[in-house]
């Protein structure tokens, strides 16, 4: 795990490559494992939505404090082995939060919520760090496609927490068959990573503390956070109250709900997949702002749709809307390899705001207007990303010097 990404052989830059893919996949797969079985919780906790806002609090409020740690222990362990850290923090957290839920304790639940939050926040950031390092050994524009691995992670765990809706298995039984999976696979992958360092960085002074803090400054960085922070947001609502949205705003059950989150992952996973071309083709700022108003678009038609069906095809279209805002977001905050870990930290803890104050404010809304009507919040902050997308315009090519 020591060799640098620069002057590694092809295949085992592909190997790397595919082992990040990997790992993707189980961060996606262990959020939606989680996240599918929120209705199921709520029954089992048996309370208001509200309260699950708060409950759910924890896992955003986990992984804030995982991004904050996240540049210490990455620095010194490396991406390989901070990952690992975070994983078993990841699986650690589940099972306890499942216990919670099974025994009827909002704290306990939260308790465990907030240590897997811990784990995904740190992973997060590792596998982020380690991708774009990637992204640069294999010279050419990747991030998209490990960001649709982690949405193919989540239609697959969203599709076993269905089926285990479906069949009434108990939720700590689901969770904690899922975490065992999760930690054998992370083990597996990470054997095949390498170092995120390059020759060129080595060659370099590397920042220290007080230069990596002045980047909160940098108004470029800032607007790309708000940029990612919006559609976080879009994501985020989603992943935690699109089922419930549809269960109590369009009368579908418990495991039909589950389904519709995962036809919005899936739509999400398929935008990633084709971003890359049109990435490639159209570059950053349009391809952001067609993006931002297809959000727009589907978040009117679950909201405002007459019928499940309406909504339904609202949530294909909001899912293709808010797949490429966070990995475009990571790449174009990596633009400078020098400052890359700094300016991904920030833009990953602004983003991760999203999923801090998300819940709770959606929650609230909720038990005041209905939760369909609360996603309002979402279709303005969307439009704000919108904006801001400029931030994320790719660097002009150096100048060579006659």
């Amino acid at each position: 795990m020591t060799t640098d990404a620069a002057v590694l052989p092809r295949s085992e830059v592909i190997g790397w490559r595919n082992a990040i893919f990997v790992v993707f996949a189980l961060a996606g797969f262990a959020v939606a494992s989680w996240l599918s079985r929120v209705p199921a919780v709520r029954d089992e906790l048996a309370v208001s939505t509200s309260v699950l806002g708060f409950v759910l609090l924890g896992l955003a409020a986990g992984s804030m404090v995982g991004l904050t740690a996240s540049s210490g222990v990455i620095e010194r362990l490396g991406a390989a082995r901070g990952l690992l850290v975070a994983v078993a923090a990841s699986v650690a957290g589940l099972p306890i939060a499942a216990i919670g839920s099974s025994v009827g304790s909002p704290v306990l639940t939260f308790a465990g919520l907030a240590v897997f939050g811990f784990g995904n926040g740190m992973w997060d950031v590792a596998m982020n760090i380690s991708g774009a390092a990637n992204e640069r050994a294999l010279g050419r524009s990747v991030m998209p496609l490990f960001h649709a691995a982690f949405s193919l992670g989540t239609v697959i765990g969203v599709g076993a927490g269905s089926l285990a809706e479906a069949l009434a298995v108990p939720v700590i039984v689901h969770v904690s068959i899922a975490s065992a999976l999760i930690l054998v696979g992370a083990l597996t992958a990470t054997r095949w990573f390498r170092s995120e360092r390059t020759a060129e960085t080595h060659d370099e002074v590397r920042p220290d503390w007080r230069e990596r803090l002045k980047v909160w400054g940098e108004p470029r960085t800032l607007l790309i956070g708000l940029l990612v922070l919006g559609m976080a947001f879009a994501e985020g609502s989603a992943n935690d109250w699109l089922p419930l949205a549809m269960v109590d705003g369009h009368g579908l059950q418990n495991d039909q709900g589950a389904i519709v989150l995962g036809v919005f992952l899936a739509a999400m996973t398929i935008g990633r997949l084709g971003g890359v071309f049109l990435l490639d083709r159209f570059g950053r700022v349009p391809v952001l702002r067609t993006a931002a108003a297809f959000a727009v678009v589907g978040l009117a038609l679950v909201i405002f749709g007459p019928t499940p069906a309406v909504a339904i095809i609202g949530s294909v279209i909001w899912g293709l809307g808010a797949s490429l805002g966070f990995p475009v977001g990571m790449s174009a905050a990596a633009d400078d390899a020098r400052m890359a870990s700094a300016r991904v930290s920030v833009v990953a803890t602004i983003g991760y705001l999203a999923f801090l104050g998300g819940p709770p404010l959606i929650g609230i809304l909720g038990d005041q207007v209905g939760l369909l009507r609360a996603l309002l919040v979402v279709v303005v902050l969307v439009v704000i990303s919108g904006l801001v997308t400029g931030a994320a315009r790719e660097p002009k090519p150096a100048v060579p010097k006659a």
